[in-house]
C-alpha cells in the first residue's frame, strides 16, 4: 500500500483522501462506530497539526467540543489508542497536555475496505502497491507458507495479518514461527538475520496491534534469528 504523507505540493488533496477514507470507513459502519469517527475527524479538523503530526488538547476542550463529559472523552482516546490510531508522542507533565500523533498509514490500512466505495479513483490513486523490501543479498527465499486453521495467539495472528495485507504477509510475516509468550513479550522466529531485523525495525507495532485485536495485549516482541 502506497503511503500518503500530507505534505509537499499536493499536502491539500492527501488531506482530503485521509479523511475521505475515514469517513467512507464510518459511513459503512454502525451508529457507534459513525460517532466514533465523527469525533476523531473534528479533531483532526479543529486542531491537528498535519505538518508536525501533533495533536495537543487538553482532556476539557475535546470534551467542550464533543459535548460530552471528560470520561467519555478518555474511554475514546483510549480506544483509539487501542486502534493504533492514536499515539502518545510526548507524555504530558507539570500542567502541560500530552502531545499525540496520527499513525496515518494505520488509519489508511484500517480503511482499505471502504476505499471502493468512494471510487476506483480514488483506489488507484492512493492504493498502490505494498512498499519493496530493501535489496539485500543476504536474504534467503523462503517457501510460502498457507495460512491454515489452527490454535493459540500465533495462529490468530496469522489470520488476521493475512486478511489485512496478503502482499505484505507472504513477503514478511509468513515465514515466521512461533516460540511463545513468556511474560508479555512475543517471541518469533525469522529465517534469516535481515528478516529479523526488518521485521523489529518496521513491522514491529503492527505484530503487537494484531496480538491485541486478537485479544492478548503483549507488551514486547522479539524477533530471533538461526
Amino acid at each position: 500500500m502506497q503511503v500518503i504523507r500530507p505534505v509537499g505540493r499536493d499536502a491539500g488533496s492527501k488531506k482530503y483522501d485521509i479523511l475521505s477514507a475515514m469517513m467512507a470507513h464510518a459511513l459503512a459502519g454502525d451508529k457507534h462506530r459513525q460517532r466514533q469517527i465523527m469525533r476523531l475527524m473534528a479533531l483532526i479538523t479543529a486542531r491537528y497539526n498535519w505538518q508536525r503530526n501533533e495533536l495537543s488538547v487538553g482532556q476539557r476542550e475535546i470534551a467542550r467540543l464533543w459535548c460530552v463529559d471528560e470520561r467519555t472523552v478518555k474511554r475514546e482516546m483510549a480506544r483509539f489508542r487501542a486502534l493504533g490510531w492514536l499515539e502518545i508522542k510526548r507524555q504530558g507533565a507539570r500542567g502541560r497536555v500530552s502531545v499525540l500523533e496520527l499513525d496515518l498509514d494505520r488509519i489508511m490500512l484500517d480503511t482499505k475496505a471502504e476505499w471502493p466505495n468512494i471510487g476506483e479513483d480514488f483506489v488507484s490513486r492512493v492504493g498502490g502497491a505494498t512498499p519493496a523490501a530493501p535489496a539485500d543479498n543476504t536474504v534467503v527465499p523462503f517457501r510460502r507458507l498457507s495460512v491454515e486453521p489452527g490454535e493459540g495467539l500465533w495462529a490468530a495472528m496469522r489470520h488476521h495479518l493475512r486478511q489485512e495485507d496478503a502482499a505484505l504477509f507472504d513477503a514478511w510475516f509468513a515465514g515466521l514461527a512461533d516460540e511463545g509468550i513468556e511474560g508479555g513479550c512475543l517471541t518469533l522466529t525469522a529465517p534469516t538475520r535481515f528478516h529479523a531485523t526488518y521485521i523489529q525495525t518496521h513491522l514491529q507495532d503492527r505484530l503487537i496491534i494484531a496480538a491485541r485485536r486478537c485479544g492478548t495485549v503483549i507488551s514486547r516482541l522479539r524477533v530471533l534469528s538461526p
